[in-house]
């Protein structure tokens, strides 16, 4: 992109945002403008503290499994299953989540999540089989980890808008930091307790899931004076709202993060036997996704600070595409590597990559449906995203079964990465025509479709607001 048709265009964000993906301006689920601050800082600490839990526990129960393969005498691949199906649901119960939040509103769902996930943990204590600890640890407790995550999300996007993308680069940054804290922390329970009184006290950290649902404090619209008339009545909202897939900046950002999850994951899963296939010593091995998960903590609130910034939001969308370009990119040039410093470099700009992805992911998605849509749009992407989730790292493994070549797996991991960038940026180049000014201005002003109208303001209206040069002036009280 030629930096003086970049800078040309700066001048109108608003047009800007209309023309890549569909992106709208958001005031809040009910009219109400995001307060950017305020209570709006206590939300981003709870959704930092969401987001650790939900993307961290499913890699750090995996510090018992050797434990549990040793009592229950099964083999890893009977324990990889619980970090599967945490995964799994996570990100398949997604509509599930759009409904539940639609219909009883995010602080009671993630309350009662919170208890599902240290339900599911404290069961998981007292199991005797593997089947038991599927049900528990995977389904119990995924089920309440998602119903904290995705409302988590809603209420950050109702809270902030102008500076929305550092929010979600900061909340994303809870990932990294949880899991630098998580894993050893399961080792020293592991060690001082068994994986059995690991698993309670783990179950007793996931009720502050529940404190931060107490912290989700639904927006109020300000109080009228008496004699303003009656209250706008709030629209009707559908408990999944199906709608999303009309709007084709969209439909071509679920297909573009469904095609880069299925090789997004598959490098920090293998980069460990890749050192240690090239001789690398387990501690040296070990410590390089230490190494991706330091550069991960500061790439993602950086990124999220840089989509900010006035001239850079409106591209959020190709700078998405860049950062999934960058990631691709990565991986092709991890294949390379030969021995154990070329690794750590892969590491390195892998983790700034990823970081990226992970800050403007949501934050992108946020720009294109908008708040009202938001909370079905997440569910649905969520729910295609699971479907990759669970194709992506075990086919590279298979591919690894079949050549016994590390570098063949990150080669296929690489191009989807890189082929999902190309149709998040030829898609919204191409697919997404800029609506005209004209067109854009009367839809600012046109009521949606299901808002009753009532007659008594219509004639409130009337009488308080005359007709001037034949046409009726609009006003913030008139316009919706």
């Amino acid at each position: 992109m030629p930096l003086s048709w970049f800078m040309a265009w700066t001048e109108d964000a608003e047009s800007a945002l209309l023309a890549m993906g569909g992106a709208v301006i958001d005031e809040g689920p009910t009219g109400i403008k995001a307060p950017d601050g305020g209570w709006g800082w206590a939300i981003l600490w709870g959704c930092f503290v969401i987001t650790g839990f939900s993307y961290a526990f499913p890699k750090a129960v995996s510090v018992f499994f050797k434990e549990l393969m040793r009592e229950f005498g099964i083999g890893y691949s009977d324990t990889a299953w619980i970090s599967s199906i945490l995964l799994a649901m996570l990100y398949g119960t997604g509509p599930l989540c759009s409904v539940c939040v639609n219909r009883f509103g995010c602080r009671p769902v993630m309350l009662a999540g919170g208890l599902l996930a240290s339900l599911g943990m404290v069961s998981a204590s007292f199991c005797g089989s593997i089947i038991q600890l599927y049900l528990t640890t995977g389904v119990l407790t995924g089920l309440g980890l998602a119903l904290n995550f995705q409302p988590s999300l809603i209420m950050l996007n109702r809270y902030f808008n102008k500076r929305r993308p550092m929010a979600n680069g900061l909340a994303a940054a809870g990932s990294p930091v949880f899991l630098c804290a998580l894993s050893p922390l399961g080792q020293v329970l592991q060690d001082h307790y068994g994986w059995r009184g690991g698993f309670l006290i783990l179950g007793g950290l996931l009720l502050n899931c529940c404190v931060c649902a107490a912290l989700m404090r639904p927006l109020e619209a300000p109080r009228q004076s008496s004699g303003s008339g009656p209250a706008p009545q709030r629209p009707p909202r559908r408990l999944l709202d199906l709608s999303v897939f009309r709007d084709r900046g969209f439909v071509i950002y679920a297909l573009a993060a469904s095609i880069m999850v299925l090789g997004l994951f598959v490098p920090p899963v293998f980069v460990v036997s890749y050192a240690k296939d090239l001789g690398v010593p387990d501690t040296q091995a070990a410590f390089l996704l230490t190494i991706l998960g330091f550069v991960d903590i500061f790439a993602r609130p950086t990124a999220g600070f840089i989509t900010g910034l006035k001239k850079v939001r409106p591209y959020s969308v190709y700078l998405f595409s860049f950062a999934m370009f960058f990631n691709g990119f990565a991986d092709l040039t991890g294949s390379t590597a030969s021995n154990y410093g070329g690794l750590v470099v892969f590491c390195i700009f892998f983790g700034i990559s990823y970081g990226m992805v992970g800050a403007l992911q949501f934050e992108v998605l946020m720009a294109i449906v908008g708040t009202q849509k938001f909370s079905s749009a997440i569910g649905l992407v969520l729910l295609l995203e699971a479907i990759a989730v669970l194709i992506g790292p075990p086919s590279g493994g298979k591919l690894l079964d079949a050549t016994h070549v590390y570098q063949y797996v990150f080669i296929l991991a690489g191009a989807e990465v890189l082929a999902s960038s190309l149709v998040l940026v030829l898609g919204n180049f191409f697919c997404i025509r800029k609506r005209p000014e004209t067109a854009t201005e009367e839809e600012r002003h046109k009521p949606p479709e299901d808002v009753r109208v009532d007659s008594r303001e219509v004639e409130q209206f009337l009488k308080t607001e005359p007709e001037k040069n034949g046409e009726v002036v609009h006003t913030p009280e008139t316009s919706v």
